[in-house]
C-alpha cells in the first residue's frame, strides 16, 4: 500500500502574490488598464470533449436542474419595467439618510475626506453605485465566457445540456445590467484589475473543474450574496425586479456546481485537492480585493491608498465583505475543499474572516427555493 504524501504548503506570497492578506499599499499597487480597441482577449489551450453517450438522465441532480432552467427563462426586454424612473441622487440621499447622514459612519478627521461635504458624498455614492453595477455586468460577461466553455470541455451530456441554458442566461444578465446602466444611472467603469485577473485566470486554466470552481463556485457564489444584499437594501423598484430575477438564475448556476464538483472531487488525490484549495483561495482574496473601489476613489480625485485602510477597517464595512462569502463556505465545505490537507483552505478561510458561515445552507438548496414557477409568479412569490 502506498502512502501518499501530503502536499507541499505554498506560502501567501506564491498564490496571491503577497505574504499579508491585508497589505493595502501591494492590493492598491494592481490597476487595471483597459484596451484602447475595447477588446480583452486571453490565451488558453483546453481540449473540447465530444460524449458519444447521449442518455438523458444518468445524472438525475444535473437533468432535475436542466428541466427546471427551461421552465424559468425570462426575457430581460418584456419582464422588467423599464418604463420605471430612476432618481439616482434621490436613491442616495435616501440611504446615506437612513445611516444617520453622509459619512456618519466614518472618523475622517485627518483624512482627506475631512473637508468634505454633502455634494461630495454624494458624487461619490453615485460613482459607486455606477461602479457596483459595471462590475456586476463585467463579471457577468466573464460567467458567459466560462460556461460556453463549460460546455465545450465538460464530459457528461446532462452538463453539457445544463451548462447550455446557463450560456443564454448570462446572455441574458449581461444585457439587462447593461440596459440598467446605460439608460437609468450615469456611467461605466472598466473592469476591475483584480477581478480581471481572476477572470483571466479562470479561462487560461484546461482543466474543466477549474473553470467550475473559480466561476460557479467563487465568481457566481459571492454575486449570489451581493445581489441579495443589494436586494434588501435597495427601495429602487426597477433594480429589485431586476435582481430578483437574476437570483433565481444565479442560485441554478452554483449549484451546478456544486452538484458537478461533488462527483469529481470524490476521486481527486490529497494534492489535486490542495490544487484546488489554493485557487479557492486567489479567488476569494481577489473577489475580496476588488470590492476596496480603488477607481472610484481615483476618480473623485482622493488617493485610495489614503483612504481605503480606514474604511476598509470599519466594522460595518467587515461585516459586509464577510457576508459575501456566505454562499461561497457553506458550498466549499460540500466539496471537501475546506478540510482537505489538513485542513488547510479552513484556516485560510478563518484568516479572511468567513468561516463562521460554513454550516449555513449550500446553494443545492437555494435552487430549489421558487424554481418551479413561472418567471412573473416566481417574482412575486
Amino acid at each position: 500500500m502506498t502512502i501518499e504524501s501530503p502536499p507541499e504548503m505554498s506560502a501567501n506570497f506564491d498564490i496571491i502574490g503577497r505574504d499579508e492578506i491585508n497589505d493595502y499599499e501591494a492590493i492598491l499597487s494592481v490597476v487595471g488598464v483597459e484596451e484602447p480597441d475595447g477588446h480583452h482577449r486571453v490565451e488558453a489551450t483546453y481540449d473540447t470533449d465530444f460524449t458519444w453517450d447521449y442518455e438523458k438522465g444518468a445524472r438525475a441532480k444535473l437533468n432535475k436542474l436542466y428541466e427546471k432552467a427551461k421552465s424559468a427563462q425570462w426575457n430581460g426586454e418584456t419582464d422588467l419595467p423599464w418604463d420605471t424612473d430612476v432618481d439616482q441622487a434621490k436613491l442616495v440621499t435616501e440611504a446615506a439618510m437612513a445611516n444617520g447622514g453622509f459619512g456618519a459612519e466614518f472618523d475622517l478627521s485627518g483624512t482627506p475626506l475631512a473637508s468634505w461635504g454633502d455634494k461630495e458624498f454624494l458624487e461619490f455614492g453615485i460613482e459607486s453605485q455606477n461602479w457596483t453595477l459595471s462590475q456586476f455586468m463585467h463579471g457577468e460577461q466573464g460567467a458567459l465566457v466560462c460556461t460556453a466553455k463549460i460546455v465545450q470541455t465538460v464530459p457528461w451530456i446532462d452538463a453539457k445540456y445544463y451548462a447550455s441554458t446557463q450560456v443564454m442566461d448570462e446572455a441574458r444578465h449581461v444585457e439587462v445590467f447593461a440596459k440598467y446602466l446605460d439608460g437609468k444611472l450615469s456611467g461605466h467603469y472598466p473592469v476591475n484589475a483584480h477581478l480581471r485577473l481572476l477572470l483571466d485566470d479562470i479561462i487560461a486554466d484546461s482543466r474543466w473543474d477549474m473553470t467550475y470552481l473559480g466561476m460557479q463556485i467563487m465568481v457566481e457564489g459571492l454575486a449570489l450574496a451581493a445581489f441579495g444584499f443589494m436586494h434588501q437594501m435597495s427601495n429602487e423598484p426597477l433594480l429589485k425586479t431586476l435582481l430578483r430575477y437574476v437570483m433565481a438564475d444565479e442560485a441554478r448556476h452554483v449549484a451546478f456546481g456544486v452538484i458537478s464538483l461533488q462527483e469529481y472531487y470524490a476521486g481527486l488525490s490529497a494534492g489535486e485537492l490542495r490544487e484546488r484549495q489554493e485557487f479557492a483561495f486567489e479567488a476569494a482574496v481577489r473577489m475580496r480585493d476588488r470590492f476596496l473601489q480603488q477607481e472610484v476613489w481615483d476618480r473623485m480625485g482622493v488617493d485610495p491608498k489614503a483612504v481605503v485602510p480606514l474604511i476598509a477597517q470599519a466594522p460595518e464595512r467587515q461585516m459586509f465583505q464577510a457576508l459575501l462569502f456566505s454562499k461561497i463556505v457553506p458550498n466549499c465545505r460540500k466539496l471537501g475543499l475546506l478540510d482537505a490537507a489538513d485542513g488547510w483552505l479552513r484556516e485560510r478561510f478563518t484568516e479572511l474572516g468567513v468561516i463562521q458561515f460554513e454550516n449555513w445552507e449550500d446553494t443545492t438548496e437555494d435552487a430549489d427555493a421558487n424554481s418551479d414557477l413561472p418567471p412573473q409568479e416566481r417574482m412575486a412569490s
